[in-house]
């Protein structure tokens, strides 16, 4: 249990940076989709 909080926080950290990034590219996809046509949008 010694080095229990840096692996919690170094858990935490990680966690914490990948749910951000998550968020940052769903909304970046969405205000794209918004600018795009429907030739660039061939999959709908």
């Amino acid at each position: 249990m010694k080095h229990a909080s840096f692996i919690f926080g170094s858990w935490g950290i990680t966690a914490v940076s990948i749910g951000v990034y998550a968020v940052w590219v769903i909304r970046r996809g969405r205000e794209l989709a918004k600018r795009a046509t429907r030739e660039e949008m061939p999959w709908t």
